[in-house]
């Protein structure tokens, strides 16, 4: 099952550009003069709950605590991951403050609202400095257990190995660099893989040979390309997520800053295949550097009938 009706999201109560993380991360803005962050976010963060719920996707929200100092906890998927055989994956983290977001309360929540048959628990490798976040790192291709995945500070070629491992999910390996040949921090940023589109950045790509290589693993799983520019990747075109609503139809979650750099032939063969779920983060992404894919995390698990 490659898309999912449900999704967790955590509502931000310590938003701001996470100092921990800009070494990495060359989506994140230095902004200055901009007011109110944390309201602002909280705001974009409503009115983007609001925009998905208007066209039948569950949202379940969980609020950040404010105490744990933890300015990116609106981006859940990179340290935990439901998979459809109830596994519930924690993840390795490389910034010692994002650390702090994996929540033993939230899982008990979500225990208690789903069944998950076994938790595995990665974040040990953060130890001997390895990390894999999540589905930043790993674009997951469920239908096919394939995992896609570009190499950098926090996605370890050996973690990844035992993911492979536990999850029966191949990942294949590439480089890739922003416009400026600077690493990408997240595979997100630069992919996303739906039912029917792989929208990706090749471009992004240095190597021919990997590029060759992607594009014929794509391809050999009936994935139609949609390739976007460095200019278009920079607004988050590739930070975006299909989704299902109540009845099975596609959806598409992304921001409005994605949706308009896209090229009208682009949103024409995507609106024409699915509805949108569409609302301004942009203090979101140009201080976190991450999107409305980053703040989604997709909840595969079976619902227990008590829960309503």
């Amino acid at each position: 099952m490659q898309t999912t009706n449900t999704v967790l999201m955590v509502r931000p109560a310590a938003f701001m550009g996470n100092p921990e993380t800009q070494a990495s991360n060359t989506f994140q803005k230095r902004l200055v003069d901009i007011g109110d962050v944390q309201s602002k976010a909280q705001l974009a963060f409503d009115n983007y709950v609001q925009a998905l719920r208007n066209v039948d996707i569950d949202v379940h929200i969980i609020d950040d605590i404010a105490e744990h100092d933890t300015p990116d906890s609106l981006f859940p998927n990179n340290w935990i991951a439901m998979l459809e055989d109830g596994t519930l994956y924690t993840f390795p983290m490389e910034a010692p403050n994002r650390r702090r977001e994996r929540r033993e309360d939230i899982i008990i929540q979500l225990d208690t609202d789903f069944v998950v048959n076994k938790r595995i628990d990665l974040s040990p490798h953060e130890l001997e400095g390895r990390y894999l976040e999540g589905t930043g790192s790993l674009i997951l291709d469920h239908d096919n257990y394939i995992a896609y995945s570009c190499r950098s500070s926090r996605s370890s070629n050996q973690v990844g190995k035992e993911f492979e491992r536990l999850s029966g999910y191949r990942i294949v390996w590439f480089d890739a660099h922003d416009l400026n040949m600077q690493p990408i921090y997240h595979t997100n940023v630069m992919l996303s893989i739906g039912r029917r589109f792989a929208i990706v950045c090749l471009s992004a790509l240095p190597s021919l040979h990997e590029r060759g290589q992607l594009v014929e693993s794509l391809k050999s799983t009936g994935k139609t390309i949609i390739d976007v520019s460095f200019e278009q990747m920079g607004s988050f075109t590739c930070n975006i997520l299909e989704l299902k609503d109540k009845v099975g139809n596609p959806v598409y979650a992304m921001s409005t800053r994605a949706w308009e750099a896209f090229t009208s032939a682009q949103q024409i063969e995507i609106s024409s295949y699915a509805r949108l779920a569409l609302g301004p983060i942009d203090i979101i992404e140009d201080l976190g550097g991450g999107g409305a894919r980053c703040m989604l995390c997709e909840v595969f698990l079976e619902k227990r009938m008590a829960y309503c």
